[in-house]
């Protein structure tokens, strides 16, 4: 028996299983589209991660830190957290206007569409971002 997995389903699998699950809404979307985990595990769309001046999704999802601190203005964390909070808690998808840091310093002001979903019973939200 090996144990590098405590788990069944670690989220570095569970990401990739929803990678490629979701893979044509992905890459289709005209919407920056993200799926926030924790802060280690997210990931997002070409869309938003040039959306917000980075140079790959890789290079988006190996940013290391708070989430709203690394890519949320200050002024739109609350509201963020707020939304992602009743999605998680009474499944409500909600629309809600955040402004983004980028990457160079500047911001970009977006609706954020966030939606809750489960996939092997783990909870998380899609968030359009256009």
């Amino acid at each position: 028996m090996s144990h590098h997995h405590a788990h069944s389903h670690s989220h570095d699998d569970l990401l990739g299983e929803i990678v490629s699950e979701l893979q044509p809404v992905l890459e289709e979307a005209e919407q920056g589209i993200y799926i926030y985990f924790d802060d280690e595990e997210k990931l997002c769309n070409e869309k938003f991660s040039s959306l917000l001046g980075y140079d790959s999704t890789e290079e988006w999802a190996q940013m290391e830190g708070s989430f709203p601190t690394l890519f949320v203005d200050a002024n739109s964390q609350d509201t963020l957290i707020d939304a992602y909070q009743k999605a998680m808690q009474s499944m409500t998808a909600s629309t809600t206007k955040v402004r983004w840091k980028k990457k160079s310093g500047g911001t970009a002001d977006t609706t954020v569409i966030l939606v809750p979903i489960s996939y092997k019973d783990h909870l998380f939200a899609l968030h359009f971002v256009a």
